[in-house]
């Protein structure tokens, strides 16, 4: 009976994941049918639309905003990492194929191995190293490095993917120390919000209603991926889920060809199958250890 609760909840993780990786794609898809607006700005309103949602979720679920002790600092490492990290996602968004810079975005994991050996003090393997050697192999491809301009969004990509590994390091580094996971979601939207706020307020631009509208699309698609990756990883663990998440640059590919004539070249197509091909040898190894 336990084993059939455990595999429900395994498929329902699958199915959460999947689902967020949908809404992360459909967020990316808005962001660029927004048009000339700032990047910036996107930001900004994709992060306040975050923040009243997290607010609420703490309203609602009558948690205290009070942060664990000693963990101010790591919370602040986390906000500005993963807010740079965002900004430079966005910025590779608006200016290259959104399958490539979802792929670019998903270096995550692998920079996050890097991270943790400083933040967590692990370790990694000669696997987890491979691992993060290929991946990189497979961003060359993607990234197609040049002596132009042209290499500036993917650069950008590659860096946000960065931020984000950063981020993702010191998530755990919080998570290990106990610290309330609503807690750090809305820690970071209000920084990133209060972070983004002068630019607004200093270079506004205006916008249209087509591009208000799917600035708020933008904001629900991404809710909408925070809460089912949130719903996943409390239904089952990283190692049996997380490569469901590079879902993303299938969705990402197929909504770039439909809405903005976008398709990878050969080169992204094969990067794309060796960062997910690592991704999936990864999650095999990581589940074959955790039986051992």
């Amino acid at each position: 009976m336990e084993k059939q609760t455990q595999w429900n909840d395994q498929k329902l993780g699958i199915i959460y994941i999947t689902a967020s990786a949908f809404c992360f794609a459909l967020m990316n898809l808005f962001i660029r049918l927004a048009g000339d607006v700032p990047t910036l700005q996107k930001c900004f309103f994709r992060n306040f639309f975050a923040l009243m949602i997290a607010v609420f979720a703490l309203i609602r679920t009558k948690t205290r905003f009070k942060i664990g002790e000693g963990n101010f600092k790591y919370l602040f490492i986390r906000s500005l990492s993963g807010a740079l990290g965002m900004v430079l996602n966005f910025y590779a968004i608006d200016h290259m194929n959104i399958s490539d810079a979802s792929i670019l975005n998903k270096l995550s994991p692998f920079f996050a191995i890097v991270f943790s050996i400083f933040v967590m003090k692990e370790v990694a393997d000669r696997y987890e190293w491979a691992a993060v050697i290929a991946a990189f192999i497979g961003a060359l491809f993607v990234v197609k490095p040049s002596f132009n301009a042209e290499v500036i969004p993917a650069v950008a990509g590659v860096l946000g993917g960065l931020g984000a590994g950063l981020a993702y390091a010191y998530v755990r580094k919080l998570g290990s120390r106990g610290e309330n996971s609503m807690i750090i979601v809305a820690f970071f939207s209000g920084f990133t919000t209060l972070f983004l706020l002068p630019n607004l307020v200093l270079h506004y631009s205006p916008m249209s209603g087509i591009q208000w509208m799917f600035l708020v699309l933008t904001g629900m698609a991404a809710a909408g991926g925070q809460i089912f990756i949130t719903n996943a990883y409390t239904k089952a663990p990283a190692k049996e889920i997380s490569v469901f998440d590079y879902s993303i640059v299938i969705f990402t590919a197929v909504f770039g060809f439909m809405f903005l004539d976008q398709i990878p070249d050969i080169f992204s197509f094969i990067g794309y199958v060796i960062i997910i091909g690592t991704a999936i040898i990864k999650w095999h190894y990581a589940r074959k250890i955790s039986e051992v």
